[in-house]
């Protein structure tokens, strides 16, 4: 009679992005019977359609906006021909380069620690992986997250809506792109784009512009970007349809103006979803917030008292490379050393957007603090008339620092600029 295989290990983890290949090398110190599931291809979301690739494209961007700025410092350019395919050339080229970095690492583990297959939980300690079965006295959750766009949306435009993921798979520019989405990836793109020669427009249906959450800078965000990029915030309605090959973007605004465009695609940047919902977590008796994600300690990334962690974007805590592979680390040593579990200490939260003017987040934010009831202070400083600023011709933005007041304790920063 045929039986299904079944393997037997001590630390199973689920995805083998940043977070799960940081959660292998920490589970390794303590047992050497770990097994990765992975269900897609290796190579991390950051190789191969995040911080890599978007940071070529940005790269190539900045490229041509100094040779079009270039005549402020007296120097005579000329005027800036931007051949599309060679820079999508190089962001691919240089993008599988880092992603075969990546593949690489993983195809040097032992045969036996790698299985290939969609994992879902039967119970709490067993996943079905295909026709394999694995128990696992320990698991460790590292499914990342995707992009989240509206159904409605891709049933109405079809292939003329993409994510961040497939602008990397292009081998030209574009002539024109609506890119739906004023956060972080939308903000970096938008201008990537721009300054490449697409003619883009931004939507977002907040004024917010980027992760700022000091009024003052993000109103000088929405001021400092507006000058340079087109813009539609602060929207109550966005409204795409396909007409032919084309997307028509029709936005209204809150004073209930109507703005309409036409596109040759409609970029969603609108937001990310953690990777929960097909992992059949309704057969365990793991502990899920209203979310379905698992309730956790992100000190020790446990699972309440439960033999299961979480670790990387599938937390929904810090969507970030460096927090990944940090909660990778904490996660996959205490499910390494279970029941001997650590609470670790977590580094000061940093964000940095690779805009121009460039964003970053230190510490606690304005809204954070606001939100904790801290009594706190600003510190400002302006780079509009800062000497270093001026030289470079970079002089935009401001500091701001939050200090506690009465102490003067350091407890956050927000930055444009």
């Amino acid at each position: 009679m045929n039986r299904n295989p079944v393997i037997e290990t001590d630390v199973a983890i689920i995805g083998a992005g940043t977070a799960g290949m940081s959660a292998y090398r920490a589970a390794l110190e303590h047992t050497p019977r770990v097994l990765v599931i992975e269900s897609g291809v290796y190579g991390t979301t950051c190789a191969r359609v995040g911080c890599m690739p978007s940071k070529l494209l940005i790269a190539a961007a900045e490229a041509a906006h100094a040779v079009a700025g270039a005549v402020r410092f007296g120097v005579m350019a000329g005027p800036v021909a931007i051949d599309g395919r060679a820079v999508m050339a190089r962001v691919r080229s240089e993008r599988d380069r880092f992603v075969g970095f990546v593949v690489d690492a993983v195809q040097r583990w032992p045969a036996e620690h790698r299985l290939m297959g969609h994992a879902r939980f039967i119970d709490d300690h067993t996943l079905q992986v295909g026709a394999t079965q694995v128990r696992a006295q320990r698991v460790v959750i590292a499914t990342g997250s995707r992009p989240n766009v509206p159904a409605a949306w891709r049933a109405a435009l079809g292939d003329r809506l993409i994510v961040n993921d497939d602008v990397f798979e292009w081998t030209d520019l574009p002539r024109s792109v609506a890119v739906v989405g004023a956060g972080v990836i939308g903000l970096e793109l938008a201008q990537a784009l721009h300054r490449l020669g697409v003619r883009v427009r931004l939507y977002g249906r907040t004024e917010r512009v980027g992760p700022l959450t000091d009024p003052a800078l993000q109103s000088l965000a929405r001021q400092v970007f507006a000058a340079e990029l087109p813009m539609s915030t602060d929207l109550t309605q966005i409204e795409p349809r396909r007409d032919g090959d084309s997307v028509v973007v029709r936005a209204t605004g809150r004073d209930g103006s109507v703005h309409e465009e036409p596109f040759e695609w409609l970029l969603a940047t609108t937001g990310r979803r953690p990777n929960v919902d097909k992992l059949g977590l309704e057969h365990t008796t793991l502990p899920l917030d209203a979310d379905g994600i698992p309730v956790h300690d992100r000190r020790s990334a446990q699972v309440a008292d439960h033999p299961v962690f979480i670790a990387g974007d599938v937390n929904e805590d810090r969507p970030l490379l460096h927090e990944a592979a940090d909660e990778g680390r904490i996660a996959g040593d205490n499910a390494g050393r279970f029941p001997d579990g650590r609470m670790r200490p977590r580094r000061a939260p940093l964000a940095v957007v690779f805009s121009e003017p460039q964003i970053a987040l230190a510490g606690a934010s304005h809204a954070e603090l606001c939100a904790s009831g801290v009594a706190f202070e600003t510190g400002r400083a302006s780079f509009d008339d800062q000497g270093r600023s001026r030289v470079m011709g970079r002089n935009q933005g401001t500091l701001h620092v939050y200090g506690e007041a009465g102490t003067g304790r350091f407890l956050g920063a927000e930055m444009l600029g």
